[in-house]
């Protein structure tokens, strides 16, 4: 049997408005082995964003535990939740989030400095992702310079510096055409299949859902069985 490297119990998330309240997520069990290439499915609202945020340590449940590895996520510090996302956990989003006055190659590096690796490192690792991800002659670009595929490019080698257990794509292909989405799509199969990293996406695109071999549907924060 493949090992479990996340497992979600009993999750729940609520968020407060002003006088209002909104439960996003009603009691989530999920269990995602390593390797594994999983694609949350579900309309906007039901809940797909907010359990790809909570497994990466983004966000915190109101209830539930997510054992990350053997280690209980629930119960870490700011600090040790910090670290992990930092250094176990990749993130790509659908808006890129790149700081607009650092260039391509900076914009890798930041997660290598913060986990405090040298700057040579740093950045001989980032050019060696920008190339992997055919931005070789894009290095001193900055995001303003880039189209968006090559920005969400720069965004997954950004993800991968620190050579993370888990990856965590969040609609990321939600600003693309199809072509570059699909580009995008296999970049992201590619790297994960050379790299033996565990893939987790969310969207709400039934052919980007088609890639995964699993795909779990959320309906109302709720896994549709």
């Amino acid at each position: 049997m493949s090992e479990i490297l996340l497992s979600a119990r009993g999750l729940r998330k609520t968020y407060v408005m002003g006088k209002r309240s909104l439960e996003v997520l009603r009691g989530v069990d999920v269990e995602i082995a390593r390797g594994d290439f999983v694609a949350l499915r579900g309309a906007s609202g039901t809940g797909k964003s907010t359990l790809l945020h909570l497994i990466g340590g983004l966000d915190t449940p109101n209830g539930g535990e997510i054992i990350f590895a053997g280690q209980n996520v629930s119960r870490f510090s700011e600090g040790e939740l910090t670290r992990f996302r930092n250094r176990r956990v990749g993130f790509v989003f659908q808006a890129y989030h790149l700081l607009p006055e650092l260039t391509a190659l900076e914009n890798v590096c930041l997660p290598a400095r913060i986990a405090r690796i040298s700057t040579g490192n740093a950045a001989q690792r980032a050019g060696e992702l920008l190339a992997r991800v055919g931005l070789r002659d894009r290095l001193d670009h900055k995001p303003s310079e880039l189209s968006g595929g090559e920005q969400q490019r720069v965004a997954i080698a950004r993800a991968l510096i620190n050579e993370p257990e888990l990856l965590l794509a969040d609609e990321p292909t939600g600003n693309l055409d199809s072509k570059i989405g699909a580009e995008i799509m296999e970049l992201l199969q590619s790297l994960r299949s050379e790299k033996q990293m565990t893939l987790v996406i969310a969207t709400h695109d039934a052919k980007v859902a088609a890639a995964a071999p699993r795909v779990i549907q959320l309906v109302d924060g709720m896994i549709q069985i």
